[in-house]
C-alpha cells in the first residue's frame, strides 16, 4: 500500500482529505491499528468523530479496517476528542482500553486525521511510524470484529457535574466556533448551574463564523463583544474537538494557557501539597516561582500533548499544562487534555470569588510574543536546533535548557528556539519582565539564530 509518509506526524496522522487522506488511508490504518490492538490484548477500540464533513466517510472506512483484524468496534459518533479517551479510560475492563478520533482539531477545514490511544497509552512518536511500515508492508491481522454503537455524552457529564461544584451560580458567554464541543459543552454547562450565554454551537463543518481555535487572537472577537454586551462574567472559547480552552475576561483582556495554568496548580496543590507540577517549554517564566510558592515542585518538558500525557504517567504528577491550552489533570480526572473538564475544574474555583475577571488578570504577567514561526526546507528546522546548540553563546544568560531546544533563561525573562514536530518550521517565543527586557533578549536570541540561518525575518508583536 503507497502511502504519503508525510501524513504520520509526531503525535497523530493528519492530511488534506482528497489529497493525501481518503477512505482508502483509513480503511488500511484501521488495519494496522487493529493488528496492533489485538496484540496488545485489546478486544474492542472507540471510534468518535468531530465535526467535519469528511468523518462520517472516514470513520465508516476506519470501522471497517478494523473490524477486518477480528476487533470489535464501538462507534460513538459525533464526539469531542476527550469524550472519546474518556471511553478508553473507562472502559480497560471490558478490553476496550483503545481508542481512535477522527479529527482535524484546529486545522483548515480541508484537512483531518487522527489521534489514537493504544491500550491506555498516547500513540506518537516511533509507533506511529510503525503504523506506517505496516501499511506499507499491509501486514495486517484478519478476523471478523462486531460493530456496536454507544451514547456516552450522558454518562460523561455526570461525571464532570458530580465531580466540580460551583460555589455560587456563573453567568458565562460559551464559544464553540460550530466545532464539535457546540453540542456538549453548553448542556454541560447549565447542568452545573452556570447561567449561560452560547454563540456558534451549531456544529458546522465549514466553520462560516471563525475558525474554532482560541489560541489566535483575533477568533476571541466576538467572545469579547458578547461577553461586555451581556455583562457576563466570563467568556469561555472551545477548540474544534475541544481539548482545549481559551479565556476572556469581563474587560476582554485574553487570560492565556499558560497562566489559566498558575490558578489550577495553586488549586491541586491544596489537595496534593508538594506534588511535581509539569509544564512545557513554551510557558511563561512567571510559572516556576509561582509553583514553589505555593509548595509544588516545578518540572519544565519537552512541547507535545502526547509527550505530557506520558510524563505525566511516569512521573505520577497530579496536572501537566502546555502554553497551547492542552490541560491534563490526573488528580480527581484521567490524565487526558480535556478544554471541557478545564472550564468545569476553573468555573470551580473562580465561583469562589465576587470578581472572577479581577482574580484572573491579577495573576503575574510579562511582556511576550506570541509563538513566532519561521518556515524551513523538510528536516531543515531539527539541523538548525541542531547546530544552535553546539555553537550559539549567551554569556548574559543564567541558564540554557535543552530539552526541546534551546530555552535561554535570564533574570528578567526567556528567549526560546525549538524545532516544531508538526511542521516544517521553527517555533520561537520571547518574554520580557519589561518591554525593554523583551527587547534585548529577542535582540540577543536572534544574534546567535542568525549565525546559523542568516536569512532568519521576523515581525514580533507582543500581546
Amino acid at each position: 500500500m503507497q502511502v504519503d509518509a508525510s501524513i504520520f506526524k509526531a503525535y497523530d496522522i493528519r492530511g488534506i482529505v482528497g489529497k493525501n487522506l481518503d477512505a482508502r488511508v483509513a480503511e488500511h490504518l484501521g488495519r494496522a491499528f487493529g493488528s496492533e490492538a489485538l496484540r496488545a490484548g485489546e478486544k474492542a477500540v472507540a471510534v468518535g468523530r468531530d465535526g467535519r464533513l469528511s468523518g462520517p466517510m472516514l470513520v465508516e472506512a476506519l470501522a471497517r479496517g478494523l473490524r477486518s483484524t477480528g476487533i470489535d468496534v464501538v462507534d460513538l459518533g459525533a464526539v469531542t476528542t476527550p469524550m472519546t479517551y474518556y471511553v478508553a479510560a473507562t472502559r480497560g475492563r471490558h478490553g476496550c482500553h483503545s481508542c481512535i478520533m477522527v479529527t482535524g482539531s484546529h486545522n483548515p477545514k480541508d484537512y483531518n486525521g487522527f489521534k489514537m490511544v493504544l491500550a491506555g497509552r498516547a500513540v506518537y512518536g516511533e509507533e506511529i511510524q510503525g503504523l506506517m511500515r505496516r501499511i506499507q508492508a499491509e501486514d495486517y491481522a484478519t478476523g471478523q470484529g462486531r460493530l456496536g454503537r454507544m451514547d456516552v455524552l450522558a454518562e460523561y457529564s455526570a461525571r464532570i457535574v458530580q465531580d466540580c461544584k460551583l460555589a455560587r451560580p456563573m453567568k458565562v458567554v460559551v464559544d464553540s466556533g460550530n466545532g464539535i464541543p457546540g453540542a456538549s459543552a453548553p448542556g454541560i454547562l447549565r447542568a452545573m448551574g452556570c447561567e449561560v450565554i452560547d454563540i456558534y454551537s451549531k456544529v458546522d463543518g465549514d466553520f462560516p463564523n471563525h475558525h474554532p481555535d482560541p489560541s489566535k487572537l483575533e477568533n476571541l472577537e466576538d467572545l469579547k463583544r458578547i461577553v461586555h454586551a451581556c455583562d457576563a462574567e466570563l467568556g469561555l472559547a472551545f477548540d474544534g474537538d475541544g481539548d482545549r480552552l481559551g479565556i476572556v475576561t469581563r474587560d476582554g483582556k485574553v487570560i492565556m494557557p499558560d497562566r489559566q495554568y498558575m490558578l489550577l496548580v495553586a488549586d491541586v496543590l491544596q489537595r496534593v501539597p508538594g506534588a511535581q507540577i509539569i509544564y512545557d517549554v513554551k510557558c511563561t517564566q512567571r510559572l516556576k516561582p509561582w509553583i514553589e510558592q505555593h509548595g509544588g515542585r516545578p518540572l519544565m518538558w519537552k512541547t507535545g500533548h502526547s509527550l505530557a500525557k506520558a510524563k505525566l504517567k511516569e512521573t505520577g504528577a497530579p496536572i501537566a499544562g502546555e502554553l497551547s491550552g492542552h490541560i491534563f489533570f490526573s488528580e480527581r480526572w484521567y490524565g487526558f487534555d480535556d478544554g471541557m473538564y478545564t472550564a468545569a475544574r476553573m468555573l470551580e474555583i473562580l465561583s469562589r470569588v465576587a470578581d472572577p475577571s479581577s482574580l484572573l488578570n491579577g495573576l503575574p504577567d510579562s511582556v511576550n510574543t506570541p509563538e513566532l514561526n519561521v518556515a524551513c526546507a523538510e528536516g531543515e528546522h531539527h539541523a538548525i536546533v541542531e547546530r544552535l546548540q553546539q555553537i550559539a553563546e549567551f554569556p548574559n544568560a543564567q541558564e540554557v535548557v535543552s530539552i526541546d531546544g534551546l530555552r535561554v533563561e535570564y533574570a528578567d525573562g526567556f528567549g526560546l528556539v525549538r524545532a516544531s514536530n508538526t511542521t516544517p518550521v521553527l517555533v520561537l517565543r520571547f518574554e520580557g519582565h519589561t518591554q525593554a527586557a523583551l527587547d534585548r533578549i529577542q535582540a540577543e536570541v536572534m544574534t546567535q539564530l542568525w549565525r546559523v540561518k542568516p536569512d532568519v525575518s521576523l515581525q514580533a508583536s507582543a500581546h
